[in-house]
């Protein structure tokens, strides 16, 4: 298969990368530099995705049997909130079309941010736990507008081009043997804690590149959302409760048990076959070695 990789020599996108390559496609990796070093089984190329005529070339002359999109300004506060709306949402019109033309099945990646509350001024609670894909979504931010726009951006590329369009909605990617988790876990107290707009919830970077190969061997008809969280917080906590002590609430409806992740991938389990096979409590001792053609 013909694979686009967008944001290529990111985090998750080199891992998507390198991926592919080891299962024998044939990758396209684009991202604004190339990486340091080579890949077999991909050629890098050096592209700005805001530029229709630079994505457009790239894409449609490759001829893509599929499309994987990640590039983006990752989360807010990296650039000014206007250069990350419009960055966001123009490349991922740009890509998304040209995926469409070339009749190439998409998988791009969305947020759990979409929700609203994770780059909220005040995190607020929301209407039910767990939170699901059919939750509404009420963002203030650019980011996560971007993310709400480009989701509409998705689902007219699958009514103009009748092509599979999949928006996967991650939880903060963490890596292995990164200890961020951990110095949070380390530091946490419920009595002092500020109010966290993603519940604590996290996945593993292997997970995002194992949904995102479910998509594409699932293919349907149309637009689908799914949520990528690991099946428990990082915090080591009871959820509910934590939840509890730290916004002083919670809402009416609240079936979370445990440990449990604030977010439902009971849809891309039923309808994917996929669910998170990674921990924090594995995770963070592993070795922290990723793709060789960047540079860790």
């Amino acid at each position: 298969m013909k694979i686009v990789v967008t944001g290529a020599t990111g985090g998750v996108g080199s891992w998507l990368v390198d991926h592919f390559a080891a299962a024998g496609h044939e990758v396209l990796g684009l991202d604004l530099d190339r990486p340091p070093r080579e890949r077999e089984n991909v050629t890098f190329l050096a592209a700005d995705l805001t530029d229709q005529g630079q994505a457009w070339d790239a894409m449609l002359s490759f001829d893509p049997d599929a499309v994987v999109h990640f590039a983006a300004i990752p989360r807010v506060g990296i650039e000014p909130d206007a250069k990350t709306f419009l960055t966001n949402v123009t490349s991922t019109y740009h890509v998304l079309e040209a995926a469409g033309q070339a009749g190439a099945n998409v998988v791009w990646a969305s947020s759990e941010s979409i929700y609203g509350s994770v780059f909220a001024a005040e995190p607020w609670l929301p209407e039910y736990f767990p939170i699901d894909e059919s939750h509404p979504r009420r963002p203030e931010d650019p980011y996560a507008t971007s993310k709400l726009v480009g989701e509409d951006i998705a689902a007219m590329t699958a009514r103009k081009h009748g092509v599979s369009v999949t928006s996967i909605r991650p939880s903060w990617v963490t890596f292995p043997g990164e200890q961020q988790m951990a110095a949070a876990r380390d530091q946490f107290d419920p009595e002092t804690a500020e109010p966290n707009g993603n519940f604590w919830t996290y996945v593993d970077v292997r997970d995002v590149v194992s949904i995102v190969d479910a998509a594409l061997e699932n293919a349907h008809a149309g637009h689908e959302t799914y949520l990528a969280v690991a099946a428990e917080n990082f915090l080591d906590r009871p959820t509910a409760e934590t939840i509890e002590a730290v916004f002083g609430d919670l809402p009416e409806e609240c079936a979370l048990e445990g440990d449990e992740s604030a977010f439902s991938t009971a849809k891309a389990r039923a309808e994917l076959g996929w669910e998170p096979a990674h921990s924090w409590r594995d995770a963070e001792d592993e070795p922290a070695d990723g793709p060789s053609f960047v540079d860790g």
